[in-house]
């Protein structure tokens, strides 16, 4: 994603505790958009900080960030990041 201001992405966790994220990138999985997201307070301090992988939905013009809850649809979106990451790092070389 080619955009020079961060993108911060507040959610809201099960025991109600804010998080914020940075939009890193938004992929598409057989036909479904999926955000990837970097813990804001990570992404500054690591080059190795952890994706998190959230299912987009739209409302209207609104995006909605939603958990994924199926390992099955989880393990898919994580394989395809990985490959992508794969590709980059091979035409980095």
């Amino acid at each position: 994603m080619e955009n020079e201001e961060n993108q911060l992405i507040e959610t809201v966790d099960e025991d109600g505790n804010v998080i914020n994220f940075e939009l890193y990138d938004i992929v598409e999985v057989d036909e479904q958009e999926y955000a990837l997201l970097l813990p804001a307070e990570e992404a500054e301090e690591s080059e190795e900080a952890e994706i998190v992988i959230m299912r987009l939905s739209k409302d209207g013009e609104d995006y909605i960030f939603e958990t994924i809850d199926d390992d099955e649809e989880f393990n898919k979106v994580a394989e395809y990041v990985e490959n992508l990451s794969d590709e980059e790092g091979e035409e980095e070389e």
